[in-house]
């Protein structure tokens, strides 16, 4: 395979006001590389255009739009392996798992095959689909396993030990997609990757840096440092990174499927790091681990249907939530990021977030009240508790939300034909629990930490201890990931979602109110300042410098508590309009992301 390295220009002149924090002025001198595999990319978009008869005589294309395939993901290398899968005539299913497998290789902080999440189909007639590859507790799972000694609930048990590393369900969620819907081959899906671990890729600017902010975290553990460091210490950019043991767990995986991970050589490495490493899971646990396929959560805004993870994904059910009770406003009228709209918007997350908490569990245990939580009616009856000019007040004795890390990575997929499908997929925290499994290379999750902390513990930092998300055997842990594809008269309009942790729900809901109610195009959209509020802690948060100080001041005014800067969420995401073009938005607070497009 031929590997060339592309020059990314300055980011300086690109990024909105509000994201030239200190910390993306001081990369935004930098020139940015990328290693692709095609010819010359502008921005990670590869620039090979549909053939002229596909293309209709009024459309004039961008290179960041086509008339057919489009795959937007935090990797441009790996966004160009799903677009080479489309070129050789696979579906939208079929790039999602060669992309998926590539960002494994390429983007390590969140891309994987030792974690797991979530996939929304969409197919060219309008029908939907959802994946759920969560994570499953191991069988030795109970109630009260972050407790230590004394019975008190431990952090570090919870989120920094082998403990907390769920049964990883990427490799059968990808299996499962491909059998029911996938087109090609199974090994031509799984080879790009396994290329890219074997000859190596050339490490891109935000992949160096990144590793070099983990190097304390990975160091921990032996076999972390080995694959990801050179003689101990950080690679650079433009660095060759060969990740060999990594490629021989995907040779696996290529040449028996899932079951070249759950079983076999793989399955042995893993029982062994969890015996090194006072973890749970047995190969029996491996052996029983099962994707399954559920119906989308499906709402409507305005006219546009809203389709997403059902539980035990939260996203889905809290977006259509905050989506119907904002239905009952003018927010345009309001305007974008006005006081009035961020309050309004506010006013609807604090409600939904206090409802996820309560209710969403693995419906396999639990049975989370779906269809109210997304009816038009409840949203009427919580439109009656805002107060259109003042504040609400989130009590501590009332259910916060639980903890979850912003590293997760989403990826989005649109063919020639229409089939949308939606990614988002975690190791949970950066690198997952830091621990690469001895033999195999790739990282674990700690997924488990996405279980309450302890039964009965609820408290003001963030940690609930309701019994709809106690770990016990066999569950998957609450997410708030939201995969997300939006429609319109039958049409597809916008497939998008977000990592972020408790940010991704937000986040994702912007996205689509700034495409449905304000009419941005799909860059803007992405690109536009993002707010945040989770029930608990009572603040709002508004990223970087994203609002004036007007709208502060007329916000605190109402009684909100106002935090500003950071950034939220990097929302990859599609857009097609009504001539049926296809517009890739990688979101650019992904240093390395990229679209590209068949």
């Amino acid at each position: 395979m031929n590997l060339s390295r592309i020059r990314r220009s300055s980011t300086a002149g690109l990024l909105p006001p509000f994201l030239l924090t200190s910390q993306t002025r001081a990369r935004s001198s930098s020139l940015v590389r990328a290693l692709v595999l095609v010819p010359a990319l502008a921005f990670g978009v590869a620039c090979s255009r549909p053939p002229a008869s596909s293309v209709p005589a009024n459309v004039v294309l961008s290179e960041t739009q086509s008339t057919r395939g489009m795959v937007v993901s935090a990797s441009a290398i790996a966004s160009n392996a799903g677009r080479d899968v489309l070129a050789a005539g696979g579906n939208a299913v079929d790039a999602a798992i060669a992309t998926g497998l590539a960002l494994a290789v390429t983007y390590p902080t969140a891309g994987n095959i030792g974690g797991g999440g979530f996939m929304v189909i969409r197919f060219p007639d309008g029908r939907t689909t959802t994946l759920d590859f969560r994570e499953m507790a191991p069988a030795a799972s109970s109630p009260n396993m972050f407790v230590d000694s004394t019975g008190a609930y431990s952090a570090s048990r919870h989120h920094n030990t082998h403990i907390a590393v769920g049964v990883p369900g990427t490799v059968a969620g990808f299996a499962l997609a491909h059998s029911k819907y996938g087109s090609r081959e199974w090994k031509s899906l799984v080879e790009p990757a396994v290329r890219l671990a074997v000859d190596g890729f050339v490490i891109p600017e935000g992949l160096a840096g990144s590793l070099r902010g983990t190097r304390n975290k990975l160091a921990r553990y032996p076999a972390s440092l080995a694959a990801y460091y050179k003689n101990g210490e950080p690679y650079a950019a433009g660095d060759r990174l060969i990740l060999s043991d990594l490629g021989r767990t995907l040779e696996r995986i290529r040449d028996n499927g899932r079951d070249g991970f759950y079983t076999g050589e793989t399955a042995r490495l893993i029982v062994a790091e969890m015996e090194r490493g006072g973890g749970l899971i047995t190969a029996k646990d491996l052996a029983g681990y099962q994707a399954k396929e559920r119906p989308a959560v499906r709402g409507t805004y305005r006219g546009f249907e809203i389709i997403s993870m059902p539980p035990p994904s939260s996203g889905g059910v809290a977006m259509i939530q905050m989506l119907n009770i904002l239905e009952g406003y003018d927010l345009k009228s309001a305007g974008h990021n006005s006081p009035r709209y961020i309050h309004l918007v506010t006013e609807s997350m604090r409600r939904a977030f206090r409802d996820r908490a309560q209710h969403i569990g693995d419906p396999d245990f639990v049975k989370p009240p779906v269809d109210k939580l997304t009816s038009k009616a409840y949203a009427t009856e919580l439109r009656k508790t805002i107060d259109e000019n003042r504040a609400s007040v989130s009590r501590a004795t009332e259910l916060v939300a639980d903890y979850e890390s912003d590293e997760t990575t989403h990826y989005s997929v649109v063919d020639a034909n229409g089939m949308a499908v939606s990614v988002t997929y975690t190791l949970e925290a950066g690198y997952g629990l830091g621990a690469v499994v001895a033999g195999a290379g790739f990282l674990l999750n700690n997924e488990m930490g996405d279980f309450n902390g302890k039964p009965g513990l609820t408290d003001s930092t963030g940690l609930i201890g309701t019994a709809a998300n106690v770990a016990r055997p066999g569950k998957r842990m609450v997410s708030s990931m939201t995969p997300a594809i939006v429609a319109k008269d039958g049409k597809l309009v916008v497939v998008t979602g977000s990592p972020g942790g408790r940010t991704i729900i937000n986040t994702v809901l912007q996205v689509v109110l700034n495409v449905t109610e304000f009419g941005m195009p799909i860059d803007s959209a992405v690109a536009a300042a993002r707010i945040h509020h989770q029930w608990l802690p009572d603040r709002l948060s508004i990223e970087g410098d994203g609002v004036p100080a007007s709208t502060v001041s007329a916000l605190e005014a109402m009684g909100h508590t106002v935090r500003m800067g950071g950034r939220q969420g990097t929302a990859h995401s599609i857009h097609v309009d009504s001539r049926g073009v296809r517009t890739g938005g990688p979101d650019k607070r992904d240093r390395d992301a990229g679209a590209a497009k068949q």
